[in-house]
């Protein structure tokens, strides 16, 4: 093994970083003029200990572990075991989420039985809908399935800030200034109901509808802080 890549998979560097992007993310979030807004009914599920599945796009994830009320309820995200989802779940951990790493070895059946345990427990369940690679603002059918098979209630959630770049990822990741800025927090719920026994037709339908959704969210977001709203690459 190279030198780079011991380096690169070791838990002493790992963790380093992750306590440094934890440090931004938090620097960020003190140093914003926040509005949070929508989230009264999913406070008082938290408060209730009632399960949700809450939606966010990729690009948005800057901001993730401050989505949920963590001093309301749990909270599990599902992140890839790649590493840079890997360190997504090392930054999330250090604020008190849960995580399940989702690998390409791990059959969706197994993983769904995980997802469900959780919720079985009284765990919210987060999930980036077009991570881990995209494409870019792409929702995946995964969310559908988990509220099919559960029941539970899907939420969307997103965020935006006046100033903050956008990375040169595949999601366009957006990178808030950490300092003297104006933000928002928008919490939506998706209120489409996923048929015990939807066909091909009606999934399909039902995940552009969830995209559509969480699109709307995060223009309206953009819009409030006088950010322009994202557009599909060319």
């Amino acid at each position: 093994m190279s030198l780079r890549k011991k380096i690169a998979d070791s838990e002493a560097v790992l963790n380093w970083f992750a306590r440094r992007i934890a440090t931004y993310i938090r620097m960020v979030h003190r140093n914003t003029k926040w509005q949070r807004i929508g989230y009264e009914e999913l406070d008082r599920l938290a408060e209730q200990g009632e399960p949700v599945i809450v939606v966010l796009w990729h690009q948005r994830l800057a901001q993730s572990p401050y989505f949920f009320p963590l001093d309301k309820g749990r909270i599990c995200s599902i992140t890839s075991s790649a590493r840079a989802g890997s360190m997504v779940g090392r930054v999330q951990k250090l604020f008190g989420m849960d995580t399940i790493a989702m690998s390409s070895h791990k059959r969706h059946v197994a993983l769904s039985r995980e997802v469900l345990g959780k919720m079985k427990e009284g765990i919210s369940i987060g999930i980036a809908a077009d991570g881990p690679r995209g494409p870019e603002r792409v929702c995946s059918t995964v969310p559908l399935i988990w509220a099919r098979t559960s029941g539970k209630r899907v939420f969307g959630i997103t965020f935006s800030t006046r100033y903050g770049r956008e990375a040169g990822t595949w999601d366009r990741l957006l990178l808030p200034r950490p300092w003297k800025n104006e933000g928002v927090f928008l919490c939506r719920e998706w209120t489409e109901t996923v048929p015990r026994k939807a066909s091909e037709e009606q999934i399909e339908a039902l995940r552009q509808s969830l995209e559509q959704h969480m699109n709307d969210i995060t223009a309206e977001a953009d819009r409030m802080v006088g950010r322009e709203p994202w557009t599909p690459k060319a």
